[in-house]
């Protein structure tokens, strides 16, 4: 990370600065700044991405640059909206797409692809995580007071969030919960196995979680010895060339706005066209 405090005598543009301190070309500043790669902090504080190429920070202000190549040069895949309610909406993350951006840029977040398919008019806040690896139903907020009526569902166990996986070996008993603890904290996982296949070795479960500690299902199975499959973090022997087998397939809530309910699902072919 490269971390500039502007001087009294400093003059120009961030890009400038930037491409200055750094050697880069003006021309790779601007595609970070645009990822969100770049940061800017006040002299009294408050973080946010710095986009704008001919912004000309004040003295005591801090330009921040969070610079990789590689990653810059990611074209991420493209996320669906399925339900615009107004104060919130409803998108279908495909695998690979990050939920938020990290300080290395955001152009591969859903966040990001949100904000800019509402033409930047709307705040965009998720609600809930979905694993990078991971495909699925994510519900984003358009404003504080949407976000907290959701959060509050969610602690409510109010919103029914259903997951299909598919995990190494054959899944015994073909139906219970998951009751080990996550970090020193209580974890519980509900599933019932809904195929088995012996030729792969490998079962299809849908899962419920009551809990939602850090990566809970994928945690989960690995310590019970059925690993997600293509799981690149958790579990031996249940990597694959396809990805990591597991989609948020559905969603139930009523709208705190409205009170009508709201159920989403995923089909079969959806599922596999994602995952």
């Amino acid at each position: 990370m490269v971390r500039i405090t502007v001087a009294p005598e400093d003059i120009g543009t961030a890009c400038d600065l930037i491409a200055a301190r750094t050697g880069l070309a003006k021309s790779r500043v601007k595609d970070a700044m645009c990822k969100g790669a770049v940061w800017l902090t006040g002299k009294r504080g408050g973080r946010k991405r710095l986009r704008k190429a001919t912004a000309q920070p004040r003295p005591g202000e801090v330009l921040e640059l969070s610079y990789d190549a590689r990653l810059l040069a990611v074209k991420p895949p493209v996320a669906q909206c399925l339900h615009d309610a107004g104060q919130y909406s409803v998108w279908l993350k495909p695998a690979g797409l990050l939920a938020q951006g990290t300080d290395y840029g955001d152009h591969c977040s859903l966040v990001r692809q949100v904000e800019v398919h509402f033409r930047l008019k709307r705040l965009v806040l998720p609600v809930h995580r979905l694993d990078r690896e991971a495909a699925g139903l994510m519900i984003l907020a358009h404003g504080k007071a949407a976000a907290a009526k959701l959060s509050q569902l969610l602690q409510d166990n109010a919103i029914d969030k259903q997951y299909r996986v598919t995990l190494l070996g054959h899944l015994s008993p073909e139906q219970g919960v998951i009751e080990l603890p996550l970090d020193g904290k209580p974890a519980f996982t509900s599933y019932i196995l809904t195929a088995y296949d012996p030729a792969s070795n490998t079962s299809v479960a849908e899962v419920t979680l009551k809990t939602g500690r850090l990566h809970q299902i994928r945690r989960h199975f690995a310590l019970l010895g059925h690993p997600v499959l293509g799981d690149p973090k958790y579990g031996v022997g249940n990597k694959n060339s396809t990805g990591m087998e597991l989609v948020a397939h559905r969603l139930a809530f009523r709208c705190p706005f409205t009170g009508k309910e709201v159920r989403l699902s995923l089909d079969d072919q959806e599922i596999k066209a994602i995952s």
